[in-house]
């Protein structure tokens, strides 16, 4: 009897090592595919169609914005990052911390373009395209309006 007490004892217990942890996702999301398409020389409003609101701005500085992102899995592994962008006097992006870089000769999974995403945006535009010509043309059914006296 005092066996199965301890069994399920031990099962309880070990059971509550299995509950699950939501992942935690604060500040940025920080893409590599997204800071890759960032230039020096881009406006202030094409930095944030591509990256979002910057989480942290200066309200002594408006030259600077911060991204942060910090990403903690329900297995327990963080991945954090900072990364800064400065702007000129005409709202230009002069310079860029906390970008990666790729080395030479080694290609970036992240910077890879997505197959399926191009393919399907290829498909879209030349749906549009004959969607286009459709439209262009009238359609072999319809009957051509006559002219008022014409027979």
């Amino acid at each position: 009897m005092r066996i199965l007490l301890l069994g399920l004892l031990a099962l309880s217990l070990s059971a509550c090592s299995l509950l699950y942890r939501l992942p935690t996702r604060q500040g940025n999301v920080i893409d590599q595919r997204d800071l890759a398409k960032l230039q020096v020389g881009m406006t202030r409003d094409q930095v944030k169609y591509v990256m979002g609101t910057p989480v942290a701005g200066n309200p002594f500085r408006d030259d600077r914005w911060d991204y942060f992102g910090y990403y903690k899995s329900p297995r327990g592994d963080v991945v954090s990052r900072t990364v800064s962008l400065y702007f000129d006097e005409g709202n230009r992006l002069a310079k860029m911390e906390g970008i990666e870089q790729a080395a030479a000769g080694k290609v970036d999974e992240l910077a890879k373009p997505d197959l399926n995403f191009v393919k399907s945006e290829e498909k879209k535009d030349a749906l549009e395209a004959t969607r286009g010509e459709d439209r262009a043309q009238p359609p072999p059914d319809a009957q051509t309006p006559t002219p008022a006296g014409a027979p």
